[in-house]
């Protein structure tokens, strides 16, 4: 890996093209690296993954929307839709499926100076594969690109520290991956990076107080804009430059300022992308924050089956990272995180409920465990306004650690009981996560997938998809097609109607 320093310069340096950001990740785009076996064998896990939480989601208001709006594009040659049959603009696929696959908030993550969801580069590179006629080998090599990038980006640059969303990673890097997908030159990707970074940058209220369904869309708008921007810029049409390191541009006016200096580190020439390898799936559907609690929640119920009933807890002391504690702890500050009537998407950003509910029942569910009667059960909404999150500092530096073996995502609990005793336990990564209890393989991505879509799917599409899946590098442009599923009949019903 190369080493990049990125920081603001005047117009009148005129930064030469080849010394810009952008520039340099269209050049890791368009370097033409095999894929390793291990970064094939990951992508197909995800290629799962994102299919498994999109067909969960099928039936779920925003996909719903987001699915209905990509029906009223119909193009041939097109791209699949999840749930249904036909071909439509690849953008709405793109925008579509992005959603599908968002709205459990329930696959693979990446966090580090910034937060992530790289899976959300699947759909977009995924539409354009099967819309341009790509085979399974370039799609391999376009979501390859577009993990790297995004793990690039997410670990030189924060976002959230200056609430702008993390989304505007997100657009830079799935037009990188659909530029390597595409065998594009490095000027066109330079172009529709740029036009991807301008085009999505927005600020972190999606993700903060009463969270909406917008919170799926984002990414979505994202992968979209990422679409289009290709296209315009295989059209010839330029992008605003230099994008970041201009006097009025993004770092200068919606991150660090004019004084800010970065250190991107990007892959060498002939280097192979492995970005994908860093990053880590969900077991549960919740806030990558929230999977070791539940983890340890869960642990907890079973060593201790009395806990949380009868109102025997006093008081419930959470101390772990920054993020945690200010995001999706106490520290937010968000009374809505305490609301049992709040929307679903906010409950999956509320440690408190969280650790509330899977400490009693000792599981979580994607469904049952955010449904309102669980949230509103009145022992629930007592024990919930015990919890309390704190900032640990220890746990903070080993959230930010770059060395793997150290990082952590969970931290310490302590439950006082009425009786004055105490409990204490911690937890430092989810079982999923590779150095977790169990880590997740391709057994554990398959059983995510058969388990989220069972009574969605017919068995025989659910074998289908599966078989298909796993033999991505050798798919033919048609057999690309096949890449997406079919709910059984009467499952879907007809979306709602808007301007088109």
């Amino acid at each position: 890996m190369k080493l990049h320093s990125v920081r603001v310069h005047p117009s009148s340096e005129n930064l030469a093209r080849e010394d810009q950001l952008a520039w340099k990740i269209a050049q890791v785009a368009a370097d033409p690296v095999a894929v390793t076996t291990e970064v094939t064998e990951m992508v197909i896990n995800r290629l799962i993954d994102n299919a498994a939480v999109a067909t969960a989601s099928l039936v779920r208001g925003p996909a719903v929307a987001a699915r209905a709006q990509a029906e009223d594009h119909p193009y041939e040659p097109g791209s699949t839709v999840f749930g249904i049959p036909g071909r439509f603009g690849p953008e709405w696929a793109a925008w579509a499926n992005g959603v599908a696959v968002r709205e459990l908030d329930y696959h693979d993550t990446f966090l580090a100076a910034e937060y992530s969801h790289p899976g959300d580069n699947i759909p977009p590179i995924l539409a354009v594969a099967q819309h341009a006629g790509c085979t399974g080998a370039d799609l391999l090599r376009g979501i390859a690109t577009g993990y790297e990038i995004q793990v690039d980006l997410v670990k030189a640059i924060s976002l959230h520290a200056h609430k702008i969303d993390h989304v505007a990673h997100l657009g830079p890097s799935a037009a990188a991956g659909i530029g390597t997908m595409l065998q594009l030159a490095p000027e066109i990707i330079f172009q529709a990076i740029g036009q991807a970074l301008h085009t999505t940058t927005a600020t972190r209220q999606s993700r903060k107080g009463e969270i909406s369904t917008w919170k799926a869309y984002a990414p979505a708008f994202a992968g979209k804009m990422a679409v289009e921007a290709v296209d315009r810029a295989m059209r010839g049409q330029t992008s605003p430059t230099p994008i970041y390191e201009g006097e009025d541009g993004v770092i200068a006016w919606l991150l660090d300022g004019p004084d800010a200096q970065y250190e991107v580190s990007l892959p060498e020439a002939g280097e192979t992308k492995r970005g994908i390898l860093d990053t880590y799936t969900k077991e549960h559907s919740a806030e990558y924050q929230a999977q070791a609690w539940i983890d340890l929640a869960r642990k907890l119920h079973s060593e201790y089956p009395d806990l949380g009933v009868g109102g025997n807890i006093d008081r419930v002391i959470i101390r772990t990272s920054h993020h945690t504690h200010y995001v999706i702890g106490s520290g937010a500050n968000d009374p809505q995180k305490y609301d049992p009537t709040a929307s679903r998407e906010t409950l999956d950003h509320s440690i408190p409920y969280i650790f509330t509910v899977a400490l009693q029942d000792g599981e979580w569910h994607h469904e049952r465990s955010y449904a309102p009667e669980r949230a509103g059960r009145a022992d629930t909404v007592a024990l919930w306004n015990r919890v309390v999150t704190e900032e640990d500092p220890e746990w903070t530096r080993r959230y930010h650690s770059t060395d793997p073996a150290e990082k952590a995502f969970g931290g310490s609990v302590a439950i006082t009981l009425t009786d004055g005793t105490t409990i204490i336990d911690e937890i430092a990564v989810a079982d999923a996560h590779p150095l977790g209890a169990r880590p997740f393989a391709r057994e554990q991505y398959i059983a995510k997938f058969r388990a989220l879509s069972d009574g969605i799917l017919e068995p025989g599409e659910i074998d289908r998809f599966l078989g298909l899946v796993q033999r991505l590098p050798e798919l033919t442009a048609e057999e690309l097609g096949g890449l997406t599923v079919t709910a059984k009949p009467g499952i879907l019903a007809a979306g709602p109607k808007g301007l088109f």
